[in-house]
């Protein structure tokens, strides 16, 4: 039983500890429902925090990434449908005359995804990372202006 209340229609735990509101169930219902079996070996920044807005043009993804180069991270497009973020965080070297007193940086992998509407330009994707925070950005398909309507005056 969760130990968090519902705000979102759904009673569920992640990971049987952290509640995450991003995870697709909540965010992802307005694009229909996708489930992805979660791995264990995703631990690093598997709480990446991600935001999704959606402008005139396009729908854009922001994730943070502290500390995490370019080289390290990927951006993928499956089937058409869905967004996949992932990578790895290595493990710093330990140094035989280093004394470590504390390790709270996290190391691994993570993957996110999410379902994109049908409404976007697939062949347009574009990604870039600056100071640690990744920009995806989707164009959408250009939506035809709503038909204008020109009275003419009958003669006679």
């Amino acid at each position: 039983m969760s130990l968090i209340p519902s705000f979102f229609g759904s009673n569920r735990r992640i990971n049987n500890t952290i509640f995450d509101p991003f995870s697709l169930d909540v965010w992802d219902h307005p694009f229909k429902e996708l489930q992805f079996p979660s791995s264990s070996s995703s631990s690093a920044i598997a709480n990446a925090r991600v935001d999704w807005k959606e402008t005139e043009e396009a729908h854009v993804f922001k994730a943070d990434l502290p500390g995490m180069k370019k080289e390290e991270v990927k951006v993928e497009i499956e089937d058409d449908t869905v967004l996949k973020i992932s990578g790895e965080r290595h493990v710093e070297k330990e140094e035989k005359q280093d004394t470590w007193h504390r390790v709270e940086r996290s190391s691994g992998g993570f993957s996110r995804k999410f379902r994109l509407p049908e409404n976007v330009k697939m062949d347009q994707v574009k990604a870039s990372m600056e100071n640690g925070v990744l920009t995806v950005t989707v164009p959408k398909v250009e939506t035809k202006k709503k038909a204008q309507v020109k009275s003419i005056e009958i003669s006679g």
